[in-house]
């Protein structure tokens, strides 16, 4: 039984300031038609007559990988409903043996159970994040409190804790090795903050709760994706559109096609607050339209409106917490923790605000000075900011986003860059594999095989933006890796970056390039996993250390070597011009301010959202946000937080409420880390080696505070984070 995890989403500009960027190899063929999948799963509503639903057994493609040619829709409620029936009738034979408890018919015996669930749900979740309908939707919006219910089925089954109950009190006479101690210690810590020692009265209050909780959170999910969708910019005149590249135009006019509005223009919405085309758009109407567009989506008043779901599921959050004995949500939520505390985790932004802040207004009086010089006639607002920074960026540094966009065409990025950089650290290597089938045909699948040539994973890739796909950018497995299961991983990345029209390159910009990176490093921490028990395995971290290796990950996105390799132009394959080269370093620290602020404002504004208490009135979420930003000392209106509360998809839907400070406390993490990479000889084999055994191989089997100590040597200190982002 191994816990069913969210996806891994990432906030793209947590360490880079950027927006996008591109490069390509010459001749290489564009990202966006090289893949010659096979075809997609079927999109039916209903399964043929003789279909035989292939989730119900075990896939005989290699590394047991989804059979997405033989899936349809209809397959999934059957596999999901048959998969929750026998794992309860595992977990009750479990709770309800007459032996004696032991490790192996306890706890073993939990990890080994709901292999059906797991794997449908592994392959559902994939989906319904990346490629959903109606037909998806309907199931989870019906099986999401089936679930929470069957969730709390287990770890409020009294039977089943009295026995984990038993085996921890006498651990230490267990004789347990290592890993299979850490696996109790969790199991028993994970019972308890699930509610397994309240009384049968308050378990029933807390199953209500956890279903309307998981209902709430389907709902908002669905809700924001429509709005998102509907929230798109249309545009009836080009002239409107000046100064975006041709290729962002050619979007436009597709996105337009593929909603049945020949001769308009659409400028699609990702999940941030403020929107790639807004740095190009020379038209200020438009930009402020655009930024509007983002910021009202999901604020109309019509069945997108998603404040009043919202403002529900932070106060059963806060019944929830009260009811487990916590005075807040985020106090619950923080108590497995690295942080441990709220408190703790606010202490750490509040360090982080002053210079963040300074440093962002600083940067605003920059960009007033550029509207002043053209007698632009008004004060910088939010929808300005990166159309005026990228100006301040080339006065100041002499840097264009449309010089560095050759440079970095998709593929290449890939393969000469990602890829590249991790064959030099940890020695592997990776074949693309056209014959696994995929779920829609962007998607591509690579085989991925160790130093020592044995295969150990599959990855795949699914990058282009699409309106059935959440906003943001991912990772998550197919199947996880176990030593027990003796399963190997099969794992997933997914972005939102724009699909060039056809025959041409996917152009990225420099951000694009570090959310490659960044995601990719989820994946080692997937596909470097080592583990006896799949409930330890991988990314089955706390959320203040899982941004770890991906963050980490992103610093070889600027290591002189890896960037050679890949940064060249897509025509002629000549290598970036070291002047450019040189721009992009001394530009690094550029509106370092602006990027750290809307990241903190953001996490500040999750923990307060989650420190409210249990008898607080019901929020007003428009009221709440404007004084929990005050409050927190963000007063610069133009620098909004990265995500508005009404689409924070992060804190509502995808598992980081009051975990967002995740990103800026793995920010810490990283740097520090990375410098011990640079005091020992930066990017070698025998340094990739040492954090390959000692963090990305480990998983969850020691505790996090311990297992980073181990390698680092030392506690971890803020002060190569606060270097790192021109903060000091």
């Amino acid at each position: 039984m191994k816990v069913r995890t969210l996806v891994i989403a990432t906030s793209i500009a947590l360490t880079a300031a950027c927006s996008s960027s591109n490069d390509a190899d010459k001749g290489a063929a564009p990202a966006a038609s090289s893949t010659a999948a096979p075809a997609p799963a079927t999109t039916a509503a209903a399964a043929p007559a003789a279909h035989v639903n292939p989730l119900l057994t075990k896939s005989e493609l290699p590394f047991e990988a989804p059979p997405f040619d033989k899936i349809v829709d209809a397959d999934f409620q059957p596999a999901i409903e048959e998969g929750m029936k026998q794992e309860l009738a595992e977990i009750d034979a479990i709770a309800n043996s007459t032996e004696e408890p032991t490790f192996d018919n306890t706890i073993v015996a939990m990890e080994k159970s709901g292999a059906l669930l797991t794997r449908a749900m592994n392959v559902f979740s994939s989906l319904t994040s990346a490629n959903t309908n109606d037909a998806l939707q309907k199931v989870e919006e019906d099986e999401s409190p089936k679930l929470a219910a069957h969730d709390d089925a287990i770890y409020l089954n009294d039977k089943l804790f009295q026995r984990v109950q038993t085996l921890y009190d006498k651990r230490d006479s267990l004789k347990l090795d290592p890993e299979s101690a850490r696996l109790l210690e969790v199991k028993y810590k994970r019972f308890v903050h699930a509610g397994a020692k309240l009384s049968e009265a308050d378990k029933t209050k807390l199953k209500d709760l956890n279903k309307e909780l998981s209902t709430l959170s389907t709902k908002f999910t669905n809700q924001l994706l429509a709005a998102t969708k509907a929230g798109a910019l249309v545009v009836d005149d080009a002239k409107a559109l000046d100064g975006l590249s041709d290729a962002d135009l050619q979007a436009a006019t597709q996105a337009a096609k593929d909603r049945k509005l020949d001769g308009k223009y659409v400028v699609t919405l990702q999940n941030t607050t403020q929107q790639p085309a807004l740095q190009g758009m020379n038209n200020r109407d438009t930009r402020e339209k655009l930024f509007k567009a983002s910021w009202e989506r999901a604020e109309h008043g019509d069945a997108n409106d998603t404040r009043e779901t919202i403002e529900r599921i932070a106060q059963l959050r806060a019944e929830r917490a009260k009811l487990l004995g916590f005075p807040n949500y985020a106090a619950w939520s923080l108590d497995n923790q690295m942080a441990k505390t709220p408190e703790a985790a606010e202490k750490f932004m509040e360090r982080l605000v002053p210079a963040a802040v300074a440093r962002a207004k600083a940067e605003s009086k920059d960009i007033q000075a550029v509207i002043d010089q053209e007698k632009g006639g008004f004060q910088v607002q939010a929808w300005d900011w990166d159309h005026y920074a990228e100006k301040v960026r080339k006065a100041k540094y002499d840097l264009d986003e449309s010089q560095i966009r050759p440079y970095f065409e998709l593929d290449n990025v890939l393969q000469n860059g990602v890829f590249y950089a991790a064959n030099q650290l940890y020695g592997i290597t990776f074949k693309e594999r056209k014959d696994i089938p995929v779920y829609q045909p962007d998607v591509r699948v690579f085989e991925v095989f160790d130093k020592d040539g044995t295969s150990m994973a599959l990855f795949y890739v699914d990058y282009f933006k699409r309106d059935n796909k959440n906003g943001g950018a991912w990772m998550s497995n197919f199947v996880d890796q176990s030593k027990l299961l003796g399963t190997k991983p099969v794992v997933y990345n997914v972005a939102n970056f724009t699909k060039p029209a056809a025959g041409q390159p996917a152009l990225l910009s420099f951000d694009d390039v570090v959310t490659m990176f960044h995601e990719f490093g989820h994946a080692l921490h997937g596909m470097f996993a080592a583990s006896q028990y799949p409930s330890l395995s991988g990314t089955s971290t706390a959320r203040d250390f899982v941004e770890f290796p991906s963050q980490f990950n992103e610093q070889w996105a600027s290591d002189p070597k890896v960037f050679a390799n890949y940064a060249k132009h897509y025509q002629t394959g000549a290598p970036m011009p070291e002047e450019l080269v040189t721009k992009i370093k001394k530009a690094k620290s550029f509106n370092q301010g602006y990027a750290m602020s809307e990241l903190i404002s953001a996490a500040l504004l999750d923990m307060q959202w989650h420190m409210l208490p249990a008898d607080a009135p019901k929020q007003d979420a428009d009221k709440f946000e404007a004084d929990a930003l005050k409050k927190a000392g963000f007063t610069l209106a133009q620098v909004p937080p990265r995500y508005h509360s009404s689409y924070f998809q992060h804190i509502w839907g995808n598992g980081y409420a009051a975990g967002y400070y995740a990103y800026l406390w793995t920010q810490m993490l990283d740097s520090d880390a990375f410098e011990w990479f640079k005091e020992h000889g930066g990017l070698t084999r025998e340094n990739g080696q040492i954090f390959r055994d000692k963090i990305l191989s480990r998983g969850n089997t020691e505790e996090l505070g311990k297992l980073y100590h181990d390698f680092r040597g030392k506690e971890p200190s803020i002060e190569p984070m606060l270097k790192d982002r021109g903060l000091k």
